[in-house]
Order: structure tokens, then sequence, then C-alpha cells
């Protein structure tokens, strides 16, 4: 089976009901990313971000998988498919993806401030100022907040650097140090990468496709037949 890396971002899930951050209408509109997103934030206004992630953890139990997740999910049949996401939410394992890796944390888990060990985060609880983790420190998201590093970049570098096929679904490729992943895809290996806001440009094995995630991949699909 062909090596297929899918790197996604917060427009694969936008179909399925989860604001983006850059849209219009999306969550930066309704909270300055510098209180809910960075470690100063956290410092200086402890409160304020767990009632923003606590809001995206009750959210999260609201929505599901949409086609192009499911699709993502189905190519495992026919290829050896790893998903590398800039999302926080459960959607591609909800979908039945089996290898997807979180660059920036993951909205179903929380950890300790202390010993950063990770557990889950139940839907039904929220985290409070009071809240502590088994080691006696604060609990907080497990989330990867502005300013700190991304842990899982080293394992992800090497998985696209193995790929024989990478698919781009739903990011701006505008966030680093995430964006520049697709930079060390080899010049000979095909790049597809799906979304209606990138503006297509003549760069290497980088083949455009405009559309939103759920149309794309059935353009995708047609593309993907030569590999199988």
């Amino acid at each position: 089976m062909k090596k297929l890396i899918v790197f996604t971002g917060a427009g694969i899930s936008a179909e399925s009901g989860i604001k983006t951050f850059r849209d219009s209408d999306g969550l930066w509109e309704e909270y300055n990313i510098s209180d809910v997103a960075t470690v100063t934030g956290w410092q200086k206004n402890r409160a304020q971000m767990l009632e923003f992630y606590n809001k995206r953890r009750a959210q999260l139990s609201t929505v599901e998988p949409n086609a192009a997740h499911k699709y993502l999910a189905d190519l495992e049949k026919e290829f050896d498919v790893q998903i590398i996401t800039q999302n926080v939410d459960d959607l591609h394992e909800r979908a039945g993806s089996t290898k997807v890796l979180h660059l920036h944390g993951e909205l179903t888990k929380m950890k300790s401030c202390g010993d950063k060990k990770i557990v889950d985060w139940p839907a039904d609880f929220k985290i409070e100022t009071s809240s502590i983790a088994a080691d006696g420190s604060a609990l907080r998201p497990h989330i990867v907040w502005f300013g700190e590093s991304v842990p899982n970049m080293d394992e992800a570098a090497e998985l696209i650097e193995r790929a024989d096929i990478v698919v781009v679904i739903g990011t701006s490729l505008q966030v680093y140090p995430a964006a520049g992943l697709v930079d060390l895809v080899y010049d000979d290996i095909p790049i597809y990468i799906i979304d209606p806001n990138n503006e297509p440009v003549r760069e290497r094995n980088r083949i455009f496709i405009q559309q939103t995630a759920t149309e794309g991949v059935k353009i995708l699909d047609e593309k993907l037949t030569k590999y199988k």
C-alpha cells in the first residue's frame, strides 16, 4: 500500500459546525487571541481561559464527523493513511481513522500543569480554577498554546518525509511551525491541496482543488484512482 499522509486544519471540521478561528464569524471575533490561547493569558486570567475551553469541550459533544472525515477513514482500505492534524477535536477518530497525530493537543484530554500527565476530559466535566490533578497541580486543557513548543513536530516531520502522496485539507498553511511541514515533502511527491480560499500558485508538485472539504474529497477520489 502507498503511504498517504493527510494534513488537516480547521476547514475540514467547519462543515461539522465547529467554528474556525480565521473566518469573519469565527472564534477570534468573540475572544482576543492573547487572552485565550497563550501562556500569558493563562497567567493573567485563568478563569476566562477555562470558560473558553469548557465551552469548546461542551460544543464538541454536539457535532458529528462529516463526509470528508468519513472519506479519509474509508481510504484506509486502499492506502496506508496517516493523518496529521492541527485540529483539537476528535472527529477524525470518531469517523474511524485509526492513525491520527494531533499537533496542537486534544480537546478530549486535560493535563497537569506540574508533571504534564495527560488524562481523559469527560464531556460532562468542567475544569475550574480549583480543579487539581493527581500530583496536586492545577488542571488545564491539553492544548498547545501560542508560544509553547509543538511536541509532536519531529514525529510529524518523519512521517511526511516518508509519504508517497500528501493531501492537505482545510488549512491556510499560515500557522507555523505546522505549516512548514509541507515544505519537507520531496519534489517528486504529489501534494493535493483542498481549500476554497487558497490561491493556486505554480509551485513544484502542488495540485490545488478550490473546494470545501466535503466537495473537494469527491474530486480527490478521482485523482487518487491512479495510485490504487
